[in-house]
């Protein structure tokens, strides 16, 4: 039966992602930022969360709803399928992503994202990439979005662990504010690899915003520093980090 749900599912989505994505092209250059991000960005996530739960069985659950900060600050996530990525986009609004520059280049989908502020970045130059988070993620911090970054700079496979960038924590000990830690279980159910799913609760939980302790290199490796340890304890709390995980790193950004 859940052979037959995953290429319902991914056929549904890519629909939604088509139907949408030209809607957005129509309507959202017409709409405030905020206003836009609900539009584009939350109502197509919801929905692949949604097809996520009622076809493919993959639910989940929420820990530590109380630590997030009532103003928007910089989150550092726990990267290991697709899932989290919806996930996120849905869950806090409006939220500026960093992503690779070449995703704007995508007929449509591309296009669509670029309405949306998003922290495009070239990876292939790792210098330049850094002064582009630094610049662009202030700006959106000062406009009131949360900011998204996946530390590890890629998604790493259940059992396993990437160094953090800094990129993450000096964006936020330069603008004051805390980084909000996630980890999760969603590569349980939704891999790294391969186009297989499996049924099952995601845990997500968010962690105590973790804030600098003064400023410069020192403030923002100490902060980087804790970030990781929570993210590292916590997946092992939850069951998906080995006791010697491998650690793939550093990343990039």
């Amino acid at each position: 039966m859940q052979s037959l749900r995953i290429p319902i599912f991914y056929l549904l989505l890519s629909l939604s992602t088509i139907v949408w994505c030209l809607i957005s092209l129509a309507v959202a250059t017409f709409l405030p930022f905020r206003a836009r991000y609900r539009f584009v960005v939350q109502t197509w996530c919801r929905c692949a969360v949604w097809l996520a739960w009622h076809i493919l069985g993959i639910r989940y659950e929420l820990h530590g709803l109380e630590n997030i900060p009532a103003r928007p600050c910089v989150i550092l996530a726990k990267h290991q399928s697709t899932w989290e990525t919806f996930f996120l986009s849905a869950h806090f609004e409006p939220l500026s992503q960093v992503l690779k520059r070449e995703l704007l280049r995508v007929p449509f989908f591309g296009w669509a994202i670029a309405l949306l502020k998003p922290i495009a970045i070239d990876r292939g130059n790792p210098k330049a990439a850094l002064k582009q988070l630094a610049d662009q993620g202030h700006k959106r911090l000062e406009q009131g979005a949360w900011v998204l970054i996946f530390p590890e700079g890629t998604r790493v496979p259940v059992g396993q662990i990437g160094k953090f960038s800094r990129g993450g924590a000096a964006l936020a000990v330069n603008a004051g504010l805390p980084v909000l830690p996630v980890a999760h279980d969603a590569g349980r159910y939704w891999p790294k690899d391969g186009w297989g799913k499996t049924p099952g609760t995601v845990r997500v939980v968010f962690g105590p915003p973790l804030q600098a302790d003064g400023e410069g290199p020192r403030a923002i490796a100490d902060l980087n520093e804790r970030a990781f340890a929570w993210v590292e304890q916590t997946q092992r709390e939850l069951g998906v980090l080995a006791d010697n995980p491998v650690v793939k790193g550093p990343a990039k950004v």
